[in-house]
């Protein structure tokens, strides 16, 4: 029966975390806006107001930043008026507000900013840490004009008329909160915690993303179930009992809040006075008594429950109780009462282990854990003055979720330490969010700045095509004597080259009436010859096509060969280039200046392999507009963004200075990698860009393929994650060696790393096979950097992208134009976003 509760219980937390089944949701699972535990280097004076049940408790905390092994305490407790829990919200608030100020007067505080965390133990929706509205009264309270109202700004308004300005509400919260917070005091954190007392609730630190009544997507985010209102539906009418319909049609607020009436400490002596009364009724106990007392509401307390089941001194203490109501109990009648006050208490136990078990099965699956490993903070006057009730509790929670490893921390403070330690977190993380956002600041381009972005490039593209200003133009916007798109009635057979970042590809390509097959093989170059001599790097690509040719029976044959060469050339027709440039990390000497089709040629030669026909030499971009125009002859933009970055387009004749014509026409090569190489973008780039362009093997050039490419962005990451560190706020700040070599981020982690939905566990083994420990929070921030450094790329690329659409456009004097990119590249295509 215990499982059945258990699967109700999870079926009940899914429906209060989903958006569409929040409002029918009894267990309402609300978001606290606390996304992180203690990690020990929190520090200054803090301020608590904790609201009791006939009290108001203040604290004075000092935290010293060591660990939390020695705060500084001071506390004082204000008894209540008793007409104030049901009187004006007003005066609730007016009064506590008076404790604050008689509470600072006595121990001459200091004048300089004070934080105050106020444990409110009330159901709240929060929409920030220092705002929550109050969704209803429980426990006795019933304080007028004060349900739907902010809280935080009741509090502080009343906190200002008392002229404490100097004190700032920074975060309300619950008293389960404040006991997971207690309990994450002892070197380990705790992220759930259990509350039996009056009343009875349980918290816990879930994936951010399940959370869908928060905003927050990343991370961990602690939730209150309210678990109290678990059943209000009617899920637990086969567990009740007569009894239980007995206290629950006697209590203020029938049909209400069933769970916690099952479990709570307010609850159980009644229900054990309503087993006793129907008992004398079928004269099994008091046989000779006046039982009539047993009928009088609140006549058995839960002390005396709790001591009547200590096995020592039980009996005799049932003894008193029960004579202390003018009953006459016999031996057998203390035996029996003691056995029924250990039923109900039991029951009380393995009714929250049930719920216990269900957070933690639920914990273990949403992180993807075959075992979860966790401390639970647990504040009850039953656990406490009762240790069987711990034992029952632990022992049943074993039993029911036996893939998790609960260990129970009893809370050590009640919940005013924990509240200091939740404000203490709140400003450690208010203060490194500053701290973080003033090192990614730079990285975070405003529409504005892509705008002049866009302007700049269109500026360097009409530099580029002119006859005269091609010099200065940093986009050197080559013709490629390409002079149409294909129209899908092109057929034959041929072999293909394509050579442009760290592998080189052979292709047999054959386009038929049935579409386009294809065969092909992919060879390693080494990073020796791709910066060692123009003839070995040649020479290495003529015996891949040999082997090629070899393995797929072509030795004989001569085909039309197409050269892709995604390197900067200077196209003198289709079939002859002169390489401007190495870039993507090339620099094999004796090739810029020279024909490529010719160093290809005398390679051939050098190795007697005579049957080349090389018809037409193209880069990578164009290769991609033709590809993707062979199937929407719309694409007449060809753009790559993987190891390198480049576009092109088709430009009219008449504007390109370089070659002679005005009709039709031309693919022009932007080559826009090298976009910025004249200064133009030195306000974009960052000390992160300039570190990485300092140790590239062309420092200073291709600036714009640095802020945007496969090659370069995992270094970009790299070096941000180290300013981090450097500043404390990644990895405790420890030295971290395996972060200090280049290349040891690569882009493929960004991919992995943003892809949406990815456990933070995954992102932390993605860490760990660097040898970095990563918190969950470190996790949360290495996923922040890497989505800021690829979101930039994207949008300069975008920026670049709409400045030659807008060219385009202009030059057909279109007020729209409908034109398909054709994409290619390993960022594009692996990067989720």
């Amino acid at each position: 029966m215990l499982q059945v509760v258990k699967g109700r219980m999870l079926q009940a937390m899914h429906k209060g975390l989903s958006r569409q089944t929040h409002a029918q949701a009894n267990v309402r699972m609300l978001p606290t806006y606390i996304c992180s535990t203690p990690d020990g280097t929190e520090k200054g004076d803090l301020l608590v107001v904790e609201l009791c049940q006939s009290h108001v408790r203040t604290m004075w905390v000092t935290l010293l930043g060591d660990g939390n092994q020695s705060p500084q305490v001071m506390y004082k407790i204000f008894s209540m008026p008793g007409d104030i829990m049901q009187g004006k919200g007003e005066a609730l608030f007016d009064f506590i507000a008076q404790c604050v100020r008689q509470f600072l007067a006595g121990i001459s505080s200091p004048q300089h900013r004070l934080p105050l965390g106020f444990v409110f133990p009330f159901s709240c929706r929060h929409t920030r840490l220092d705002k929550a509205e109050l969704i209803s009264w429980s426990k006795g309270f019933s304080c007028s004009d004060v349900e739907g109202k902010d809280i935080v700004q009741l509090l502080q308004s009343a906190i200002n008329k008392q002229e404490l300005y100097h004190v700032d509400v920074v975060a309300l919260m619950n008293d389960t909160v404040g006991t997971m917070m207690t309990c994450s005091m002892a070197g380990k954190p705790c992220e759930v915690a259990l509350v039996v007392g009056t009343g009875t609730n349980s918290c816990f630190m879930a994936m951010a993303q399940q959370v869908e009544m928060a905003e927050e997507t990343s991370g961990q985010m602690c939730v209150s179930t309210e678990w109290g209102c678990f059943g209000d539906d009617g899920t637990l009418s086969d567990i009740l009992t007569p009894y239980d319909q007995c206290v629950d049609e006697e209590s203020s607020n029938p049909g209400e809040k069933r769970f916690e009436k099952l479990v709570s400490s307010l609850y159980l002596g009644e229900i054990v006075r309503h087993v006793l009364t129907a008992l004398a009724a079928e004269k099994a106990l008091f046989i000779g008594s006046n039982v009539a007392v047993l009928r009088t509401k609140g006549v058995l307390k839960i002390q005396q429950v709790l001591e009547i089941i200590d096995n020592e001194e039980g009996m005799a203490e049932a003894r008193r109780a029960l004579e202390a109501l003018g009953l006459r109990p016999s031996e057998r009648d203390c035996c029996r009462v003691q056995q029924i006050c250990q039923a109900v208490v039991s029951r009380a136990a393995t009714l929250c282990a049930a719920g216990l078990a269900a957070i933690l099965s639920h914990m273990c699956q949403s992180q993807e854990l075959k075992r979860l490993v966790v401390n639970v903070g647990v504040d009850s006057e039953l656990y406490r003055g009762h240790t069987r009730f711990g034992e029952i509790l632990q022992s049943v929670t074993e039993l029911l979720a036996p893939e998790c490893m609960a260990t129970l921390l009893p809370s050590i403070d009640g919940t005013g330490w924990g509240a200091a330690m939740v404000t203490a977190v709140a400003l450690r993380l208010a203060a490194q969010r500053h701290e973080v956002d003033q090192v990614l600041a730079p990285l975070r381009l405003s529409r504005a700045d892509l705008q002049r972005v866009q302007a700049l490039m269109r500026q360097e593209m009409e530099l580029g095509l002119g006859w005269e200003s091609n010099a200065n133009a940093s986009v050197r916007m080559l013709p490629t004597y390409v002079c149409g798109t294909p129209n899908g009635t092109e057929r034959g057979e041929f072999l293909v080259l394509d050579l442009g970042g760290t592998n080189f590809r052979v292709l047999l390509v054959r386009m038929a009436k049935d579409g386009i097959h294809m065969a092909s093989k992919i060879y390693v170059i080494p990073t020796t010859i791709t910066q060692g001599t123009g003839e070995v790097l040649f020479d290495h690509i003529i015996e891949c096509i040999m082997d090629f040719q070899l393995k797929h029976n072509l030795t004989e044959q001569v085909l039309p060969l197409g050269f892709t060469f995604s390197f900067p050339c200077q196209q003198l027709g289709l079939d002859k280039a002169v390489l401007l440039s190495w870039t993507k990390g090339f620099s094999a000497s004796g090739c810029v200046g020279q024909d490529v089709v010719q160093l290809l040629q005398e390679a051939a030669q050098r190795k007697q392999h005579l049957g080349l026909k090389v018809v037409a030499v193209v880069n990578d971009t164009v290769g991609t507009m033709m590809s993707c125009g062979y199937d929407d002859p719309k694409c007449e933009i060809g753009l790559i963004v993987g190891t390198g970055t480049n576009a092109c387009y088709m430009e009219e004749m008449q504007n390109v200075g370089a070659v002679e014509g005005e009709q039709g026409r031309m693919c022009i090569n932007m080559e826009w990698g090298a976009f910025g190489d004249n200064g133009c973008l030195d306000d974009i780039f960052t000390d992160f860009d300039r570190l990485v362009d300092e140790k590239t093997i062309n420092a200073g050039k291709q600036r714009f393929e640095k802020l945007i490419s496969g090659m370069y962005l995992g270094e970009i990451v790299r070096h941000i994650l180290l300013a981090l560190v450097e500043k404390q706020l990644l990895f405790r700040g420890k030295p971290c060696p395996k972060l200090q070599i280049k290349g040891i981020f690569q882009t493929k982690f960004l991919s992995a790393i943003e892809i949406d939905g990815l456990a933070l566990r995954q992102v932390r083994a993605i860490l760990q096979d660097l040898e970095l420990q990563a918190s969950l929070e470190d996790s949360v921030l290495v996923r922040e950097v890497c989505q800021t450094v690829s979101l930039r790329a994207a949008q300069l690329c975008a920026a670049g992208l709409a400045a030659v659409v807008e060219k385009m456009r202009e030059n057909r004097g279109l007020a729209q134009l409908a034109v398909t990119v054709g994409v290619d590249g390993t960022l594009y295509k692996m990067h989720p976003w």
